[in-house]
């Protein structure tokens, strides 16, 4: 019996793989399919990195076909010889996007913790949070603009921050308490019951549970921050100046200079970019943390 049942447990094994490779072709053609989107969607960005490597004069009769004549001169006057201190606007994008990421952090960790743990002020300031996020950015400029010129902060990297904080704060703390949510409070109840206080229970226990979605607000607020131009153009002039702002010096009263600014832009988004890259997995989790909760 075992000897003829061996030849057809074999065959069965066949089917399978077979049944397997039938649904690989809509794989393929879903993948592809998202790989033209995605292609679509990164236009804009693939015509200014092709821009950045021609010359003057083909920009101007081909600016649209891949270059004949490559050329690095526009990341050269970029880094060196545009007459802009473009290295000191990459120092300074980078000062404010780490000092928003860690302060944001710093508010909105134990914050969010006590207001789903702890009960304090209640479930109208999540919804007030969401609500403040949906305002358009434009509606605080004029009363930032007044409250740091009458406070000094105008025009300097720690007024940047504190406004790039208000405008991602929202943000972390509702990411927050989606991924505060999943944890089980039974694993805090353990740990005060091993006589472990609020802090070291949000030290020890939380914050390694709650990695992912830390990370996920890290990755968001420092693209939004990095991206940031409406805050920067109003408050900001030569000392705090950002890359993004920095990249419009290139349009100048006696034309656009195509090639420089796509040189600038394109480098403007490799650090965001490297960052989302390297952080994709914790992205991930940490976007997706409450989503499939009751």
């Amino acid at each position: 019996m075992t000897t003829l049942e061996a030849p057809t447990r074999r065959r069965t094994k066949p089917k399978q793989s077979l049944g397997r490779e039938d649904r690989n072709p809509r794989r393929w053609i879903f993948t592809i399919v998202i790989g033209i989107i995605a292609i679509l969607i990164n236009v804009p960005l693939l015509n200014a990195i092709l821009v950045s490597f021609k010359p003057d004069g083909e920009i101007a009769r081909n600016p649209i076909g891949l270059p004949q004549n490559a050329t690095l001169d526009h990341y050269a006057n970029v880094l060196y010889a545009s007459g802009y201190d473009f290295p000191k606007f990459f120092l300074n994008s980078g000062m404010i996007a780490v000092g928003t990421v860690l302060l944001v952090l710093v508010i909105a960790v134990p914050a969010t913790y006590a207001i789903v743990r702890l009960g304090f002020g209640g479930r109208w300031i999540i919804d007030g949070a969401s609500g403040l996020r949906l305002l358009p950015a434009i509606f605080f400029v004029v009363p930032f603009f007044i409250l740091f010129s009458n406070l000094g902060l105008q025009d300097s990297v720690p007024g940047l921050i504190l406004a790039n904080t208000f405008l991602n704060l929202p943000l972390a703390i509702i990411l927050l308490a989606a991924g505060l949510r999943d944890i089980p409070k039974e694993v805090e109840e353990a740990a005060s019951v091993d006589g472990a206080g609020v802090f070291r229970t949000l030290h020890s226990i939380v914050l390694p549970m709650l990695a992912s979605t830390i990370v996920a607000v890290s990755v968001l607020v420092f693209i939004f921050t990095w991206n940031d131009y409406l805050f920067a153009l109003v408050l900001s002039s030569s000392n705090a100046t950002p890359v993004t702002l920095g990249a419009s010096n290139f349009v100048t009263s006696t034309g656009i200079r195509w090639g420089d600014i796509s040189a600038a832009s394109f480098l403007s988004t490799i650090p965001p970019l490297l960052f989302a890259v390297f952080a994709q997995r914790y992205l991930v989790s940490g976007l997706s943390a409450g989503a499939v909760k009751g």
